[in-house]
């Protein structure tokens, strides 16, 4: 198992990143409508929770080529991710700011995981 000394998934800064970014989502999120609790909310914590999940199975898994499509496959769930939160802002469930706010780190996730993608292909 990976632990946070040896090489890990634990020292890539991607993964650092997009584990802070999961907290901001669940502190975003918290104030979003009740009737929204399976839907958007279910949706947007659902994304946001793959993408260092997804960084994280793919460095565990043997061979580049898997390590690659799973940081392709978190990327994607950072695309989602931006996406449910322009909509929530959309209606009204977030300020322009707390979204802007929130929309700045998926930035800077992505910009580390196309460089970690382009790193190792």
């Amino acid at each position: 198992m990976d632990n946070a000394g040896d090489g890990g998934y634990r020292d890539l800064i991607a993964w650092q990143k997009a584990m802070i970014l999961v907290r901001s989502v669940y502190e975003l999120t918290k104030t979003w409508p009740h009737h929204e609790q399976f839907g958007l909310t279910n949706q947007v914590r659902r994304a946001a929770v793959s993408i260092p999940s997804n960084i994280a199975e793919g460095k565990g898994r043997s061979g580049i080529r898997e390590y690659s499509h799973h940081l392709s496959v978190a990327h994607g769930s950072l695309c989602e991710l931006e996406t449910q939160l322009l909509i929530a802002q959309d209606l009204g469930y977030a300020a322009r700011g707390q979204v802007e706010s929130v929309l700045h780190q998926t930035a800077e996730v992505g910009r580390i995981l196309r460089g970690l993608i382009k790193s190792i292909s």
